[in-house]
Formats: structure tokens, C-alpha cells, sequence
């Protein structure tokens, strides 16, 4: 998940008209392939190195293509990140949509923050540096990527509402506010340190972070 800045409803954008899919050549289908590769080993490499030190030297040994094959594919590091964080935000969309529609409102938003951190456990999970300014442009001259985060934005923003709603959020919070609050679960470094412990299993974290998130800290019932 990436922080959500921008919460424009997608509603508002023209449909676009679908082409004809034509069938992909053999040449075509080999930097698709390549490319999914690239993005595989850039989310693992994030993941672990961050996106200061991770280098397109780094990142062509990780997937054991020339420097110059990678720059086919993207001729910056930032534009590699626009596409891993595009990806994975179409990843998120994805895992809404499949969610059980007779889910409460609270219980969806409980499972999508717990298949992120089972994402972040498989080093699947790229982490960039909020303050990156160069990030950050980059990512906002994206098109796919800024299309991906309205939508994703649209859908958590309605299930916040709904929870809210029905008593299960706080109402006297805006929904940005918990929306960040929920991201920042998401990439906590307290995740790495619970696991890294031994003391629980990844599941057991998992649990644990996604409890203390929306069921907060205080004790249910305070001692007499």
C-alpha cells in the first residue's frame, strides 16, 4: 500500500474506449515476461534494501539481465518504482474486488490490511521513501499510477464511510486521517522487528498488528 494523497473519485474520468486486442508476438510476449521479472526482483529489493540504496546495477544481477536490457524497460529508478507501486496497487484493487461483498465494511478492511502484511512477509511489498521529492514527482506523472490510487483510494475512502456508519470507526475522524492510519499499519517497522524476534509465527503477528490497528490498545474492560 502507498500513502493514498490523492482521493479524487474516479467517477469523474471519461471511459475510455477499449481496442481490440490483437495477439502478441513471441518477441512481445519475451519483454512481458522480462519486464514482470524486472518488477519481481525491484518489489524483493525495495523490500530489503529500500530505494536509496537499491542501484539498477543491483537490480540487473538480481535478474540476470545487462544494465543496458533494463534501461529498454525503464530509463530511471523512479520510473521502475512508479511501475512496482502501479502494480501493486492494481494488486490491492484486485484483492477488494475479490473480497466477499457480504463482508462488513470493518471485516474488509481488517483482511485487506492483513493480505498486505502477508505481501510485506513475502518481500512483496515495495517501500519508498515518503520524502523523496523526486519520488514523489515521479510518481505523480504517472498517469497509470495516479489512476491506480484513485481508485484504490475511491474504494477503501466508501469502506471507511460505511464502517464509520455503522459504529465500527470512529465518526469524529475524518477518513484520510484513517486511511493513514491504516498505510502506516502497513509499512510499521515494528512488523520486521515482531517477526525477526521468533517469538510468533508470521500469522500470529499478522494478527496482532491488524488487532492493535483497529481494535486499539486500551484494555476492553479497565480493573476495578
Amino acid at each position: 500500500m502507498t500513502r493514498p494523497t490523492v482521493f479524487a473519485t474516479a467517477a469523474s474520468r471519461a471511459p475510455a474506449a477499449v481496442a481490440a486486442a490483437e495477439p502478441m508476438s513471441f518477441r512481445d510476449r519475451q519483454f512481458r515476461w522480462r519486464e514482470e521479472a524486472i518488477l519481481d526482483a525491484a518489489n524483493r529489493l525495495l523490500a530489503t534494501k529500500g530505494f536509496e540504496t537499491m542501484s539498477m546495477d543491483d537490480l540487473a544481477a538480481a535478474v540476470g539481465i545487462a544494465k543496458g536490457s533494463l534501461y529498454k524497460h525503464f530509463d530511471s529508478k523512479e520510473a521502475l518504482a512508479g511501475a512496482a507501486m502501479t502494480r501493486l496497487l492494481r494488486a490491492i484493487d484486485a484483492h477488494l474486488q475479490a473480497q466477499d461483498p457480504a463482508l462488513a465494511p470493518i471485516d474488509r478492511l481488517k483482511d485487506l490490511l492483513a493480505w498486505a502484511l502477508r505481501e510485506r512477509a513475502a518481500s512483496r511489498m515495495p517501500l519508498l521513501p515518503s520524502t523523496s521529492q523526486s519520488v514523489q514527482q515521479a510518481l505523480l506523472a504517472n498517469r497509470d499510477y495516479v489512476m491506480a490510487l484513485e481508485d484504490v483510494g475511491n474504494r477503501m475512502a466508501d469502506l471507511v464511510q460505511q464502517a464509520a456508519e455503522q459504529g465500527r470507526l470512529r465518526a469524529d475522524l475524518p477518513v484520510p486521517v484513517i486511511l493513514y492510519a491504516i498505510y502506516a499499519r502497513s509499512c510499521d517497522p515494528s512488523f520486521e522487528y515482531l517477526r525477526q524476534s521468533g517469538e510468533w509465527s508470521d500469522d500470529e503477528v499478522i494478527a496482532m498488528m491488524v488487532s492493535s490497528c483497529f481494535d486499539g490498545l486500551a484494555a476492553a474492560s479497565p480493573r476495578p
